[in-house]
């Protein structure tokens, strides 16, 4: 009787296990946002088994929230002067996966999935944006900061606003950095003197 060669499995590694259900995660989350995306689907892309969702992340929203915190890692956009790359980033960027502003997009109807996003943007991005800030009122300049930008995104990329389409990318984006220049630098003691 011939004998039958098992299935070579895949070799058991934690760290590249969790490494690939959070990178699948990132994608899917990033496409069809929150409510979109089974952990059937995620495990699938990961090539693991849907229980290890459970086993390395607790649920569907401790891997979101891990999703999050990985994209909101980096900071989306910086202090005064430092916003060519933001402006023209939010002017010319492909919606790629993942893309951390289409996640925020898609994922914000769910009210547990905003309120895992807020937290995220308060303690983090924001949080050192409004650091890097001078003057007052640091923390809602950063959250207007951002929510410029993702506006820009979500008109340009998730609405298809055709006054983008053949627009003049460098002359836009001169005109989004100057409003983010503005934000960012804030009422300077002549700004506040100065008649209006």
């Amino acid at each position: 009787m011939a004998q039958t060669t098992p299935r070579s499995a895949r070799p058991r590694d934690a760290a590249a296990t969790r490494r690939a259900i959070l990178d699948s995660a990132l994608v899917a989350f990033s496409r069809s946002g929150f409510d979109g995306t089974g952990t059937r689907e995620i495990a699938g892309n990961a090539g693991v088994d849907p229980r290890l969702i459970t086993r390395y992340f607790g649920s569907k929203e401790g891997l979101f929230t891990e999703v999050v915190a990985e994209l909101f890692r980096t900071p989306l956009i910086g202090a005064s002067g430092t916003n060519r790359t933001a402006a023209r980033n939010s002017l010319t960027a492909e919606s790629g996966d993942p893309d951390p502003m289409l996640l925020i997009l898609r994922s914000a109807a769910n009210p547990q999935a905003a309120e895992i996003m807020r937290e995220r943007l308060e303690t983090s991005s924001q949080r050192q944006l409004a650091e890097q800030l001078p003057g007052d009122d640091a923390t809602a300049r950063a959250a207007l900061l951002l929510s410029m930008c993702t506006g820009v995104r979500m008109f340009r990329s998730v609405i298809g606003d055709t006054a983008f389409t053949h627009a003049d990318v460098d002359r836009l984006a001169t005109y989004l950095e100057r409003a983010l220049d503005a934000v960012a630098a804030g009422d300077s003691e002549q700004d506040r003197t100065s008649p209006r």
